[in-house]
């Protein structure tokens, strides 16, 4: 799906915290939220052993988690007990937390010794292993609903990770991950006693690789795979626009070595009770009244069938609602959108029950309207509502291609319109649209009752995996529970889990995304260095130092930044270094030390920074504009006119 084109504003600020002081906050009883996070400082350690083990913040924020009783000594050595339901995956990541937590021991289906911490996972939602902590059962929660219990019984040590379904037990054991090994901090050796019990917002959390340009590589597929399945999304769906076998040639069988990725994939999936989604793009040359057009479509999902994928879907998005591709389907269905949305009804009915529905396992069928956006009615939408098979789902971006904001009245009149099941497509953090743009901010502007309000919510995210990564973090935990969701505080917790406990690369991130935050959803560009150069030129008490030492570290981001966004951004990490490297060289300027010549090296080097966009035009990156730009220009100004500040 295409993000309007137009240039995009800059993005919302990254507030600087003590990540140590972030994850320290907990958020307790009724979905309660993390604080904060204050400014400056380093990562708080893991507690010593015999401390009070501190509850760390927990993400995506459980919806209620109680404290009480005596924290739990994980030990060397720990016995584990799985129901018959518990999936290996499920199975394997609790041993991985163990051992993260100094378990060398494991010995799985025997009986705790005496002292010895005792693991239970249950999959089918009645956990009697729950009653001497005196909590309910998950049964009768959402789908992927959980109840985690940690404490003594009988002065024994205890872990119950309870799902209401399979999926409810993996999401368990994610989050007694996160009980061991905290977002930032180093492995824990105890636990807290904690009751949690906690549920998905919407049926739907998830990730859609539908931008234009440069697809991710299959590597960074494996790894966004699995970073879904540690934060709680459950859907990928794979809608790459320069896939050419999925568009420009979706007739044409895949060769066998793509085909053997995609199935990697699909496999890689379901280990996270990741739902991977084939999207087929017939749209641009289909005749929905051929017969053999129809049995092309079919035969494609049949090779996907076969290695493994379960979840289609058919997008018909991007194309020319006001001409047909065959003259055929204009003397079947004749002319207008209302016409256009009865012929795609009659594709899509095909799919769900000729194919779909002979398939024990198959998930219903997905499809992406040609009028994907807005809440008005239309001849296109009524037809297509009334003809569609009722198990359809329908995917959709908002009051337009890329929302400011997201209201929950919009998704339920949009849900009328459509007669169907909803699914948002959020085209943020997309940026084919505005592709000299890397898009850092919050992901905010979404009300509280959306997701509950439609059958899920999925993030169109950047060409630029490991930097989309923050931002997709944010949607979910605001996916899993709104009500406790803070954007500022949840993308700082997404650096953080990108930075993996490096606070050099924290410090470097954050400053990063301050630089590279506005769009659609939010216009501040660069706020907290704007505030600081802001404070620089009033001479306030300690700007100069401040500014310069925030500068430094923009400097410096080729080498402190991770890796993996080093390489993900790397034009937009060259130019972040080289317009703060002009900024030192402009106060250097100003305090007699530097020249003029300096401050427009860097400058230029700034400037010829580019990337090439998805239609092959060369765009110059952009990087704190409207701050950094004008910082630079200012000094050049001020010197050209020679004039000096006073001392």
């Amino acid at each position: 799906m295409r993000a309007f084109r137009a240039p995009a504003m800059l993005l919302p600020a990254v507030v600087l915290g003590l990540v140590c002081v972030l994850f320290a906050r907990a958020c307790v009883t009724g979905g309660g939220s993390p604080a904060e996070p204050p400014r400056g400082g380093a990562t708080r350690p893991a507690p010593a052993d015999g401390a009070v083990a501190a509850l760390p913040a927990l993400w995506p924020p459980p919806r209620d988690v109680r404290r009480g009783g005596q924290a739990v000594r994980i030990g060397g050595s720990a016995a584990l007990r799985v129901d018959a339901g518990t999936d290996a995956a499920t199975q394997q990541e609790v041993i991985r937390t163990l051992r993260a937590g100094g378990v060398r021991q494991i010995r799985v289906g025997d009986a705790a010794q005496p002292g010895e911490l005792l693991v239970s996972v249950v999959s089918d939602g009645a956990a009697q292993a729950l009653k001497p902590f005196a909590v309910q059962p998950p049964t009768g929660l959402p789908a992927g609903g959980y109840v985690l219990a940690v404490g003594a019984d009988d002065g024994e040590p205890r872990v119950v990770l309870a799902g209401r379904d399979r999926a409810g037990a993996f999401h368990a054991a994610q989050t007694l991950a996160q009980l061991v090994r905290p977002v930032g901090e180093a492995p824990r050796t105890t636990l807290p006693a904690v009751r949690i019990r906690d549920w998905p917002a919407t049926a739907v959390r998830g990730i859609v690789e539908g931008f234009y340009g440069k697809p991710w590589t299959h590597r960074e597929r494996l790894e966004q795979l699995d970073f879904a399945a540690r934060w709680k999304l459950n859907t990928y769906l794979y809608s790459p626009k320069d896939d050419a076998y999925l568009r420009a040639r979706w007739r044409d069988p895949y060769p066998e070595d793509d085909l053997a990725e995609l199935g990697e994939l699909a496999r890689r999936a379901a280990t996270g009770h990741v739902s991977f989604v084939y999207a087929l793009s017939p749209g641009p040359s289909v005749c929905y009244s051929s017969a053999s057009d129809t049995a092309a479509l079919v035969r494609k999902f049949r090779q996907l069938w076969d290695v493994g994928v379960r979840a289609f879907a058919v997008p018909l998005d991007d194309i020319d609602i006001n001409r047909w591709n065959c003259a055929r389907d204009a003397a079947v269905y004749g002319q207008g959108r209302g016409a256009v949305g009865r012929a795609q009804a009659d594709l899509l009915n095909a799919v769900q029950r000729r194919f779909l529905d002979s398939r024990p396992g198959a998930d219903a069928l997905i499809t992406v309207p040609t009028e994907y956006d807005g809440a008005r009615p239309s001849a296109y939408k009524s037809a297509l509502a009334s003809a569609l098979d009722d198990r359809v789902s329908v995917m959709w971006t908002g009051p337009l291609v890329v929302s400011p904001a997201l209201r929950t009245e919009q998704a339920r009149e949009a849900a009328r319109l459509y007669a169907h099941p909803l699914l948002v497509w959020d085209n943020y953090p997309a940026n084919d649209y505005t592709a000299d743009h890397l898009l850092l901010g919050p992901y905010e502007g979404r009300e509280r009752g959306l997701p509950g309000a439609v059958g899920g919510v999925t993030a169109n995210p950047m060409n630029q995996a490991a930097a989309s990564g923050p931002a997709l973090f944010s949607v979910a935990a605001y996916s899993w529970n709104p009500a406790a969701y803070r954007p500022a505080v949840a993308l700082d917790a997404g650096l953080a889990v990108l930075a993996d406990g490096d606070d050099e690369a924290l410090t470097a991130l954050r400053a990063f995304a301050d630089v590279n935050h506005a769009s659609r959803l939010n216009a501040r560009r660069a706020p907290e260095l704007a505030e600081l150069t802001a404070a620089y030129w009033r001479r306030g008490e300690g700007a100069e130092r401040a500014l310069r030492e925030r500068l430094t570290v923009l400097a410096e981001v080729r080498t402190t930044l991770p890796r993996s966004m080093r390489s993900s951004a790397a034009p937009w990490v060259a130019c972040a270094s080289d317009w703060a490297r002009a900024g030192l060289a402009a106060m250097a300027l100003r305090g007699g030390t530097g020249t003029r010549g300096t401050v427009q090296a860097h400058r230029e080097a700034a400037l010829s920074r580019s990337i090439t966009d998805w239609r092959g035009r060369t765009r110059t990156v952009v990087v704190g504009e409207g701050v950094l730009d004008d910082f630079v220009a200012k000094v050049l100004a001020e010197d050209q006119g020679g004039r000096r500040p006073s001392r």
